[in-house]
This record gives C-alpha cells, sequence and structure tokens, in this order.
C-alpha cells in the first residue's frame, strides 16, 4: 500500500493519552522565537481516524492513485492543484479547523478572543504527479496586502494539520530558523533556489501532528524522496480581528458550497464566530433575523442567540 493517510482508522472512544494535547505555552513561544513548531499527537483518535476516511470523497486513495497516475491528470498541472478550499463534503473535515485546541492555541498566541479563521484548505500530493520543490518564500505576500512588524505586533498564526504521516521522503514542508534570516528585510518575500538548504528544518511527524508557523518565516515545499508516497494536509489561518489589511478567503463567497450549511448547524457559537457570525448579543439578532437565519440553515440551535435577544425586547 502507498504511504499516506491510513486506510482503516480506529473509531474507538480515545483514551486520556489519546484525547486532544493543549499546546504547552513553550511551543507557542517557539513559534515566536524560531518561527515555527511541529507538536504530535495534536488531534484526538477519532478525530484523525474521522478525518482520514473522509479525505476519500475529495481525493483518490494513495493505491487507486498509484495503480493509474494517467487517471488522474488534474495533479500534473501545478504544485497547488491538490488544493481544495472549505467547506468540505463531511462534518470529518469540516470540524478539523475549530477544533477546540485550535482556538485556544490561536487565542494564546494572538493574545486575545477576537480572532478570525481567515482560510481553510485540504491539500493532497502525490509523488511523481509534479516536482514539488520550491524557492525559500514567505507567506504574507497573499495574507496581507503590506509587511508584518518587525516588533510582532499585530501578527498571524499560519498551521499545517497532518492528516497523514509526514517523514523526510514525503515530501515536507522545510523551514529555516528566524535567526539564520534576521538580516533580510521583510520586505523580501522569496530567496534564490537553494540559498537555505542547509539551514532549513523538516517539519515531521506522525498524522494527526501540527506544524504551526508565522508569516514571515521562510520556508518551502519540498519534493518526495521516494515513490509510492503522497501526503494530506489541512493548512488553517487565524488572525486578529479588525485589521482590515490581513486576510485570504471571503467567507460569504462559500456558503453556497456543499457542507456550508451543515458545518454552521453543527458549531457552537464559539466556532461560527471565527468565520464573522454575529455572537450572541449582538444587536444584528432580533426576531426577524432568529426567524428568516433559521430557515436559511434549517435545524440550527439559535436559542444561544435568542436568549438575550429576548431580553432586550420584551414582548
Amino acid at each position: 500500500m502507498a504511504r499516506g493517510a491510513r486506510q482503516t482508522p480506529s473509531h474507538k472512544t480515545p483514551s486520556p493519552e489519546e484525547r486532544p494535547m493543549r499546546i504547552p505555552d513553550a511551543k507557542l513561544a517557539e513559534v515566536w522565537d524560531r518561527g515555527f513548531t511541529v507538536v504530535e499527537g495534536f488531534l484526538d483518535a477519532e478525530t484523525l481516524g474521522a478525518a482520514q476516511d473522509a479525505l476519500w470523497e475529495i481525493y483518490p486513495r494513495p493505491e487507486d492513485y498509484f495503480a493509474n497516475p494517467g487517471a488522474h491528470p488534474k495533479y500534473a498541472r501545478s504544485q497547488f492543484a491538490g488544493l481544495r478550499l472549505f467547506p468540505y463534503p463531511s462534518w470529518a473535515l469540516n470540524r478539523v479547523p475549530v477544533y477546540p485546541d485550535l482556538i485556544d492555541a490561536a487565542e494564546r498566541f494572538l493574545q486575545t478572543r477576537e480572532i478570525d479563521c481567515y482560510k481553510i484548505e485540504l491539500w493532497a500530493k502525490y509523488s511523481g504527479a509534479i516536482d514539488y520543490d520550491q524557492h525559500h518564500h514567505r507567506d504574507y505576500e497573499n495574507h496581507t496586502i503590506v509587511v508584518p512588524r518587525a516588533d510582532q505586533t499585530m501578527p498571524q498564526m499560519t498551521c499545517f494539520i497532518l492528516l497523514s504521516d509526514v517523514t523526510e521522503l514525503d515530501g515536507p514542508t522545510k523551514a529555516v530558523p528566524l535567526d539564520r534570516t534576521r538580516d533580510i528585510p521583510l520586505g523580501v518575500t522569496q530567496t534564490k533556489m537553494g540559498e537555505f538548504f542547509e539551514d532549513e528544518v523538516a517539519a515531521t511527524g506522525p498524522a494527526g501532528s501540527i506544524l504551526i508557523y508565522k508569516t514571515d518565516v521562510f520556508h518551502r515545499g519540498s519534493n518526495f524522496g521516494a515513490p509510492g508516497r503522497s501526503r494530506f494536509v489541512m493548512p488553517v489561518d487565524f488572525k486578529p480581528r479588525g485589521w482590515r489589511w490581513q486576510g485570504k478567503l471571503a467567507w460569504p463567497d462559500h456558503t453556497g458550497q456543499p457542507g456550508w450549511k451543515e458545518a454552521m448547524v453543527n458549531m457552537t457559537p464559539r466556532q461560527r464566530d471565527l468565520f464573522g457570525w454575529p455572537p450572541p448579543g449582538d444587536p444584528y439578532w432580533n426576531a426577524q433575523t432568529l426567524a428568516d437565519v433559521a430557515v436559511r440553515y434549517p435545524g440550527i440551535d439559535l436559542a444561544p442567540y435568542g436568549a438575550r435577544q429576548a431580553t432586550r425586547e420584551p414582548a
């Protein structure tokens, strides 16, 4: 079987040691100091297994792809041909970017509860489809219309959640520690090919790990080291609310996609808030909006929004 996301994950109730890990403060401090960190065991076993199963609603299983790569020509067109934007057909995937411990990490890293989830993607790669090697680059170029501040205020938090095992052979993201590039002005977004290959660190880890990095850290995609390999990751990005020069996706443009309504119905008020949904107590909520949002999203629990609205507008 080709290496990639496992095909027969367990869906048993996770034991205490399998349950989600709150990302330690020391790991978030490493992102500030080094530019990136990898945390293994981030997703619990049930969440990971269900997400892996749901991948095959979108992508060919590795063994199917490698049995006949010619049947899947799209993956040879671009390094980014395997990208799919949120939402997805399955709640098993849609719940991953709003994983409670991910929200917690973003709040602590950005030092506020007022945060936006501004990008969610799935990314599949298959060895031999195309050359995945890249220059080292800074992601901020398409995450803000200006540049990051050197004093690290107004930051953004970018993540890759690994949905398959990623070894040195599986095209890992490779990042350059900040102390190797501090002399490069922040206005520079790309280096010469190979310039920092000797300094880069491969972000490897078992499925369920998370790579967290800053948008000003130089990093790159790398090619596979062996045939028959595959890689599946979910990039998820957060920013402090209110900085209008930052962002990437406009969520209202995605509301017509399959999976959006189910995702909003299944989320908690805190999770919906990440997409710009009006929170409980917001002046947006009144009898009319409660009724019509319920029509648009059948089955949604609007009690948290209506309870506070009722205290402002007594009958």
